[in-house]
């Protein structure tokens, strides 16, 4: 029998079919706030009841209104959250990455208010900065982790080559790529990270288009498909409607 849960960094231990908030937002383009907020407030709280129990964010989803209303929603709420720094969106369809320590810290500060939260569960960088080292951004991620910002470092968008690189520096929890039942050139990163014991959640789960909605492959075929996969995914599909919300939960039957 498949595993339901998987430990993060070895201490989060979470439901493997969580939530990504990047949906969110104002559309097109993950810009602004999400437009029916109350709404979105309900389907969060949906989830939670559900019986969901990790919840994916990032500074630039809004940029920062995902964050707040994943902070609002689940306050007091006994769930992992995670978020993600080191890329701005200024405007629409402009994407600034900084992974520079001081943008870095700068976010995490941010973050914690948004989320309401005295401690980031898990703070992952975004994409790796072209001007600065992998190395210097997770180092400047172990400053806020000694300091208790933080908890766990996750990485998202990196080549395996980058991976070790970090791990040179610091223990990673995550690694968040694109991967999906049709897009699967992240296959290798996968099982290297369940070697390492590394948890693995790809992101585009359903094929969709990161900027556009609507889903090209099955919801549950797709999201079970990728439960079955391996043992350290953790699928975190987006939506805006409870009614696709408990759908996407369902898929838990199919594994």
């Amino acid at each position: 029998m498949t595993d339901m849960t998987y430990a993060i960094g070895k201490e989060l231990n979470v439901n493997r079919l969580g939530y990504g908030a990047m949906r969110l937002t104002g559309q097109p383009g993950n810009f602004g706030p999400f437009e029916n907020w109350d709404e979105g407030l309900a389907l969060l709280r949906r989830a939670a009841d559900l019986g969901v129990t990790f919840f994916d964010s990032a500074w630039a989803y809004g940029p920062e209104f995902a964050d707040k209303i994943v902070g609002e929603a689940l306050e007091g709420r006994k769930v992992t959250l995670a978020t993600k720094g080191g890329v701005d969106k200024p405007e629409p369809g402009r994407i600034v990455v900084d992974g520079s320590r001081d943008a870095l810290m700068w976010q995490i500060d941010r973050a914690l208010i948004n989320l309401r939260r005295d401690r980031i569960d898990l703070f992952q960088l975004h994409r790796v900065d072209p001007q600065t080292p992998i190395e210097v951004s997770v180092a400047a991620l172990t400053e806020a982790q000694a300091d208790g910002r933080i908890g766990h470092i996750g990485l998202s968008n990196v080549t395996r080559a980058q991976l070790e690189s970090a791990l040179a520096v610091a223990p990673i929890a995550s690694v968040q790529n694109r991967f999906n039942m049709q897009e699967t050139e992240a296959e290798d990163l996968v099982d290297f990270t369940a070697e390492k014991e590394i948890a693995f959640i790809p992101y585009g789960p359903l094929g969709a288009n990161p900027m556009q909605q609507g889903a090209k492959l099955a919801p549950r075929e797709a999201i079970a498909w990728l439960l079955a996969r391996s043992p350290n995914i953790v699928v975190i599909p987006g939506t805006t409607s409870i009614k696709h919300l408990e759908e996407n939960w369902s898929a838990w039957d199919l594994v």
